[in-house]
């Protein structure tokens, strides 16, 4: 039997939404002018109302969905609406009219997936396929169901300027880029990923506007303050006057991707760099609003947060989470990262031989949890010891920890073979949620470099930025080697980046394809069934340098152990503990980069 068709659309009090009676009202908050105009189709503009609090207002007949609209400022300049729910030319053209009811899914009877289900793929819609579509994508669903993934984690889509980016460039948070398709096309990726049970998760960004085409800064320019600085700029204005319409757009906009999307989550990149000194912090808001608005599905609400406030990640008294669901753990990446290739630049020095850390972030979460870290020159983090393992991301790569390195390359190509597969048959089947990188699976060989598309105005300037970054290396200390870092802006160098599927039959990659698909049975045989009763943080000691031991209780009396030899040594033989469900390495006692998971059950 087929599933009823439904219709979702989300209620805004902003932008373009047709009314009951077919008419369509059109609402932009515009306090700095007196006056706005309303181009459609190219016509001449039509005045629109002034309305109380800055907002600007027209209901008429003169557009209808498909339609293409501006708004006009006194200076006669015209611009996109900042709540745009399509750019068919771009951040620069016209608007589209969407009607989101027009379109109708046949996913009536998902209900979503509890967190302890998850295993996450991260993918970035341009260079997952060829193609580099929505559509292309669903093609590529059956095969993530097999290889054991249950959610997919899609880098941001909101419309960027240009055909490609990584997507944090984003100046039109509502409406998903052209390049990857239309509105309905990420719907019927959605609804096709449900199809196969995958949960459909999506990066945000509401921390910056990208550096071009973003016009709210001339429709509204009381939506940024200089009282706070982020790393993009003037940060944008949550906590000031005028704030309220600040927050309701982004609040809006977490709502409209999950229930006119239908989707099952949302990872809010670099929160730290969310600046709110209000009574209630937007994160909170949101939070609270999401989870009111979808009382009837499991809503994944994860964070970056460089801070690591373990306080954010809090469950209530039936172990549910009234603000945010997990975290990803740059901690846990960190320690494994130096484990598997030694490099100590940057930040990666204050976890370089600290096995100590590489236990806390393991069995506890943070490595840092109110220590100083001499990277950043201040205490960072909170006790997270007790917090359930599920409020944490675990992973070897993702877009950050290849991108930002200079040439985009991927821990297959930087650590032998038999640190990588130690590492990951840590990360893997740690009661933390496991995150692949797209092709991380199979070993794809492909890099991650940075890319853009930005007009010729900033071109250069982010190209030498980039090599300029990267000139306090030792490494890139010659000019002639910065040369060699691959130019952003260039369309080879997002080429580069485009996974080569029919690398997966080679017997290297399919070696690796089929390891990886063995270890996440085991993860969903042995490790899932058993989350719920991992109430907070494991018990871990030391055995030798890169080595530890690690065991969390599970629900009445059992215990689930991990013992790891992230090194090259050999370490004294130890007595096995329980059933061994996964080993890695040696085959007896805990020789270099061996992993031996097992399971104590309760008497």
């Amino acid at each position: 039997m087929s599933s009823p068709r439904v219709t979702r659309a989300h209620s805004m009090p902003f932008g373009a939404s047709v009314q009951p009676d077919g008419a369509l009202r059109f609402r932009l908050w515009a306090p700095a002018h007196a006056e706005v105009g309303l181009e459609i189709d190219g016509a001449a503009p039509l005045p629109m109302q002034r309305e109380e609090g800055g907002w600007h207002a027209l209901q008429t007949r003169a557009a209808r969905p498909g339609s293409r609209y501006r708004f006009v400022l006194p200076d006669g300049l015209r611009v996109p609406d900042p709540a745009s729910r399509h750019q068919p030319e771009d951040v620069h053209g016209p608007s589209e009219v969407i009607d989101p009811a027009a379109h109708a899914w046949t996913d009536a009877g998902w209900r979503g997936r509890p967190w302890a289900e998850a295993v996450l793929y991260e993918l970035h819609i341009g260079t997952f396929t060829p193609e580099g579509t929505f559509a292309a994508a669903i093609a590529r669903l059956p095969y993530l169901a097999a290889l054991g993934v249950t959610a997919i984690q899609i880098m941001p889509v909101a419309d960027f300027p240009g055909g490609r980016n990584w997507g944090y460039d984003g100046v039109l948070p509502f409406a998903p880029d052209a390049s990857y398709g239309r509105p309905e096309d990420l719907k019927a990726l959605v609804q096709a990923a449900h199809g196969h049970g995958l949960m459909v998760m999506l990066d945000v960004v509401y921390n910056h506007f990208g550096p071009e085409g973003a016009y709210l800064h001339a429709v509204a320019p009381q939506a940024f303050t200089d009282r706070h600085k982020t790393p993009w700029g003037a940060a944008l204005n949550f906590d000031g006057a005028d704030a309220a319409p600040v927050r309701a757009y982004f609040i809006h906009n977490a709502l409209y991707w999950i229930e006119e999307f239908h989707l099952d989550g949302l990872r809010l990149d670099a929160v730290h760099a969310i600046i709110d000194d209000s009574p209630k912090h937007l994160l909170e808001e949101l939070a609270e609003r999401v989870r009111a608005a979808v009382p009837d599905r499991p809503v994944h609400l994860v964070l970056e947060n460089e801070e690591n406030e373990a306080r954010r990640l809090q469950r209530d008294a039936r172990g549910q989470p009234p603000h945010y669901t997990a975290q990803w753990n740059d901690d846990a990446h960190h320690v494994l990262h130096v484990a598997a290739t030694g490099e100590r630049s940057g930040y990666y020095a204050d976890y370089q031989g600290d096995t100590e850390a590489l236990a806390r972030a393991l069995a506890e979460g943070f490595a840092f949890q109110g220590q100083m870290m001499p990277y950043r020159g201040h205490p960072r983090g909170e006790p997270s010891g007790s917090l359930q393992p599920t409020a944490f991301i675990a992973f070897l790569q993702n877009h950050d920890q290849i991108g930002n390195r200079a040439f985009g390359d991927r821990l297959c190509q930087i650590a032998p073979r038999a640190a990588l597969r130690a590492v990951a048959a840590v990360a893997l089947l740690l009661p933390q949620v496991p995150m692949l990188f797209m092709g991380e699976e199979w070993d794809a060989a492909q890099p991650f470099p940075f890319f853009c598309d930005f007009g010729p105005e900033l071109a250069d300037a982010v190209r030498e930025g980039r090599r300029a970054e990267f000139a306090r290396f030792p490494e890139f200390a010659d000019p002639a080697m910065r040369e060699r870092i691959p130019d952003p802006m260039a369309e080879p160098t997002f080429a580069s980046a485009k996974l080569r599927w029919d690398d997966v039959a080679k017997p290297s990659h399919a070696e690796a394809l089929g390891w990886h698909r063995a270890i996440l049975a085991v993860r969903h045989a042995e490790i899932i069934p058993r989350l719920s009763g991992i109430r907070r943080g494991g018990t871990w000691r030391v055995l030798g340098e890169g080595a530890v031991e690690i065991t969390w209780a599970l629900h009445r009396g059992g215990k689930l152990h991990l013992a790891a030899n992230l090194s090259a040594t050999t370490l004294p033989e130890m007595p096995e503990a329980g059933r061994v469900i996964w080993r890695e390495g040696a085959a007896t006692g805990l020789g270099p980069w061996t992993v031996r998971w097992s399971i104590e059950e309760s008497a």
